[in-house]
């Protein structure tokens, strides 16, 4: 019997949302007749890995240390077969400045965006309003400000004492429209949901991991131009940054303007009983269960 020890909790601001994520994974995983160690990550994982001795390790992380090629680095020292993406494509997804660098290059529209200093930031408006601000590497929304058309100061919060999400930011151009989300595994890519907030402006953390926080729309109602195009770029971007298993783009379209722009790439998609992939896997005739298997058996070390 395979056993597979999953990890999940860890260290960021992400931790609560791991932990559901993390226990739904496990769950699945024992149902499909898996031997399941859950495994809350600390600064003891080493010691914890090696005394386990697992033939996989299921990777529930988020944010930060889980998402960012430091948890897959420590897998690959110690030689274990690990799910969803490696060391490269990990760090480069969970940075989004240089993930936009590699998506444009590949073809993916991006909106303008600029990184500098939370205290510049919040000093002056580094870009035309209306734009957004959000840390370079956070998840879950965390730490995102909107900067709306008119606005006669820059958010004051970056130069915040208690700001916890680095120092360095992104402004990105606001792009108004539909909140829109696609993911790929392997060479497959699933259908496209629009995601509606219900009781926030913008998809925030409620809106995506409380229930009923959100509506979604799968598949979304889209012209088929866009529809084809963001199933496209979302298999073209988990490409280009060399992503493992299964990966979700999120992205907006401006239907005024007709402007589709890739926002992220998340390498670690939420699998909570709200997430958006077991959504579509469904979608696509591939149960909660068998998506967590057929997780497991993609694992591999050198991702």
């Amino acid at each position: 019997m395979t056993h597979v020890v999953v990890l999940y909790g860890g260290l960021s601001a992400e931790r609560p949302v791991s932990l559901a994520s993390g226990e739904a994974c496990a769950s699945g995983l024992e149902r499909s007749g898996y031997e399941v160690t859950r495994l809350d990550v600390g600064y003891d994982l080493v010691e914890k890995l090696k005394s386990l001795k697992p033939d996989v390790a299921f990777n529930a992380l988020h944010g930060p240390f889980g998402e960012d090629g430091s948890v897959q680095g420590v897998l690959e020292f110690l030689q274990i077969p690990y799910t969803h993406s490696g060391i490269l494509a990990s760090a480069l997804a969970m940075n989004k400045d240089l993930a936009k660098a590699v998506l444009a290059r590949a073809g993916v529209p991006v909106a303008e965006h600029l990184t500098c200093n939370r205290f510049e930031a919040a000093e002056r408006h580094v870009m035309e309003p209306p734009y957004v601000v959000k840390p370079v590497g956070e998840g879950s929304s965390f730490g995102v400000l909107f900067v709306r058309d008119g606005a006669n100061s820059p958010p004051r919060e970056l130069a915040a004492d208690d700001w916890k999400f680095g120092d360095t930011v992104m402004a990105e151009r606001y792009v108004d429209g539909l909140e829109l989300t696609c993911a790929a595994f392997g060479e497959a890519v699933w259908d496209v949901i629009n995601i509606v907030p219900v009781s926030e402006s913008f998809y925030g953390y409620d809106a995506k991991y409380k229930p009923g926080g959100s509506q979604h729309l799968l598949p979304a109602p889209l012209k088929p131009n866009i529809y084809q195009n963001i199933q496209k770029f979302t298999l073209v971007a988990h490409h280009a940054l060399g992503c493992r298993g299964v990966s979700r783009a999120d992205f907006r379209y401006d239907p005024v303007k007709d402007e589709l722009v890739c926002l992220e790439v998340n390498t670690q998609p939420g699998m909570t009983e709200t997430s958006l992939v077991p959504e579509m896997a469904a979608h696509a005739g591939m149960n909660f269960d068998a998506l967590v298997s057929a997780l497991v058996e993609d694992a591999s070390c050198r991702r």
